[in-house]
């Protein structure tokens, strides 16, 4: 997935407009109404609580400890989503594996699970084992531009075939009881936009809210989120929209909600990069204005993330856990450091380093001497499933 953005519209706050204090998608609230976007490689346990805590991350007394249990309202985000997975291979799996690839614990709901896959069948199968294992929402993929994805007639490769899509949504809508949403793109490219006779399409067949990104797949992540497809959509169907697409700061939040009525706000690329990104939204949204991260703040940011991975992560037969820590560090590396003055020293050296340990150090260095912060682990008991996912089961993007 693309890092940056291309010539960014820095937008003002617009007077009188903010995000939505809630939005109910069938029988669940999303409080604030902000969403995390599933992203194929990010979204996992582990950042998904790293969300969820990061009003701990603030150096400031008041806003709490890292001890404070962290509500909806405090961190910003009200619901959390998935890495999208593929509805072929849970279903092939047995159940005693199946499972330990939807991963989460108590502490992250609301939390819906995205799927995708092009066979109804399999998606409604899919489906059940996501209410089954006990998420809050199940929502389709139909945005993923990959090419893998795509040429398996998955994500947006869908969007060429309106008919099958009606079929996965009435098997999908028959086979599970939590409410069902849709993610999807505008279209195809610029001469096959049905963001509107899909959304509606969503809405005969019974689904719950939509969320719309507002580019084409043949847009991939380049160019400007067209937020008029958004106004739309949210002007042909009753149902809940959440927009999604070039939301990097408070700004751009609220400038969203007043360019398209939207009921909602779901943010992808800008989370990694601003893990404050809910909070700062909250902020606005109470106060009129927001705090902005300071370098003790991001240190401890960085630092909390990094020893999340190495609670998590748990021996198996089949990989290290350090190595697969330390490749997860340095993955998100280069949107933790983004905007650190005298960030590609860092890069550099936690890119060097062959260790998880090592990568701390090099974080400690960077930052200087400082009291380590951690999230509390949470009790095993707690866990939904266990860990581990099968790797062979998710489609990066």
């Amino acid at each position: 997935m693309k890092k940056h953005w291309d010539n960014p519209i820095e937008h003002a706050m617009p007077e009188q407009t903010r995000v939505p204090a809630s939005l109910q998608i069938g029988n669940v609230t999303v409080a604030p109404a902000t969403v995390l976007a599933p992203m194929a490689g990010i979204t996992d346990t582990v950042f998904r609580r790293f969300i969820r805590n990061a009003s701990v991350f603030s150096a400031s007394p008041e806003h709490g400890s890292v001890e404070d249990a962290v509500t909806n309202q405090q961190s910003g985000c009200g619901l959390i989503m998935t890495e999208f997975t593929s509805a072929d291979g849970l279903s092939r799996m047995r159940e005693s594996k199946r499972k330990r690839y939807l991963t989460f614990y108590d502490d992250e709901h609301p939390i819906a699970a995205q799927l995708f896959g092009s066979n109804p069948a399999t998606l409604a199968e899919a489906a059940r084992i996501v209410e089954e294992t006990g998420f809050d929402i199940v929502d389709l993929n139909l945005g993923c531009p990959a090419k893998r994805v795509v040429s398996c007639n998955g994500g947006s490769g869908l969007l060429r075939d309106l008919p099958l899509i009606g079929q996965i949504f009435e098997a999908v809508r028959a086979a599970v009881s939590i409410p069902f949403t849709v993610k999807f793109r505008l279209g195809w490219n610029d001469n096959h936009i049905v963001c509107v006779p899909l959304a509606r399409l969503a809405e005969d067949s019974g689904l719950n809210a939509v969320a719309l990104h507002a580019r084409t797949r043949e847009q991939g992540y380049a160019g400007q989120a067209r937020w008029e497809h958004i106004a739309e959509v949210k002007d042909a169907v009753r149902i809940p929209v959440i927009g999604n697409g070039d939301v990097r700061t408070p700004e751009d939040a609220c400038a969203l909600i007043a360019a398209t009525n939207c009921d909602a706000v779901m943010i992808g690329r800008a989370a990694p990069a601003n893990p404050w990104i809910f909070r700062q939204i909250a902020q606005y949204t109470a106060t009129g204005c927001y705090d902005l991260p300071t370098d003790q703040d991001r240190y401890r940011m960085i630092r909390t993330y990094f020893a999340m991975l190495l609670d998590e992560l748990t021996p198996d037969t089949s990989r290290s856990p350090a190595a697969e820590a330390a490749g997860k560090m340095k993955q998100f590396a280069s949107w933790f450091t983004h905007g650190v003055p005298g960030g590609a020293a860092l890069r550099k050296s936690i890119y060097e380093a062959r260790t998880g340990t090592a990568i701390l150090d090099a974080v400690d260095r960077f930052f200087g001497s400082a009291p380590e912060p951690r999230v509390p682990h949470p009790d095993p008991q707690d866990r939904v499933d266990s860990d581990d996912p099968i790797p062979s089961l998710i489609a990066y993007d």
